[in-house]
């Protein structure tokens, strides 16, 4: 079965990416991210801090609960802070959707097969935490699905894991100046 590109697939899950506070994981999703969004003022990348992307996005949706918070992480990212879907899914943030890009590799380190690679199913796994609402999108139909989910429900918090072949991310040329983007985040918060 031909895997969804993610290039296409990500775009059309996330719609217009202005109704949502987006964290992004890093390395490749970064690179999704900052690709669509130019890195707008509602939205923060990581880089260099794996594991990072979680427990920021729980942090932010609990302290804006009136605002949709999107954490958008690899594969990578999210097996290194696995504990951290155990605790959302207790909390049950509302307001919180994970979508996690599984291209089975560890991009950030240079391609190496990740544990999604070997078998491990984060699905399950968030599933088994207790999240509300999981799906696995390999198919067009099941991206229409997980856009319907995004679009229509409110109740969180989702994990939906976009299963993409091994494309390469957009080519996007980030602000690596962390102060800089981490000031442009919050001053969009404040405002």
């Amino acid at each position: 079965m031909d895997l969804l590109d993610r290039k296409k697939a990500i775009p059309t899950l996330i719609g217009d990416y202005n109704r949502f506070l987006i964290i992004s994981g890093l390395a490749g999703t970064a690179k999704d991210i900052g690709f669509l969004t130019k890195e707008s003022p509602n939205t923060f990348l990581f880089g260099g801090a794996m594991g990072g992307a979680l427990p920021t996005s729980l942090g932010l949706a609990l302290s804006r609960p009136n605002d949709k918070v999107l954490c958008v992480s690899g594969d990578g990212d999210i097996l290194m802070s696995m504990g951290c879907l155990a605790t959302i899914a207790t909390i049950k943030p509302k307001n919180l959707i994970i979508i996690c890009v599984d291209n089975s590799t560890y991009l950030e380190t240079g391609g190496q097969t990740s544990h999604t690679g070997l078998g491990v199913n984060l699905d399950m796994i968030a599933n088994g935490c207790g999240f509300p609402i999981t799906k696995t999108i390999i198919t067009e139909d099941e991206l229409l699905e997980g856009k319907y989910i995004i679009d229509n429900k409110s109740c969180g918090p989702v994990f939906l894991l976009l299963k993409v072949n091994n494309s390469n991310p957009p080519k996007y040329s980030r602000n690596w100046n962390a102060s800089e983007e981490k000031n442009k985040f919050k001053k969009n918060l404040i405002n």
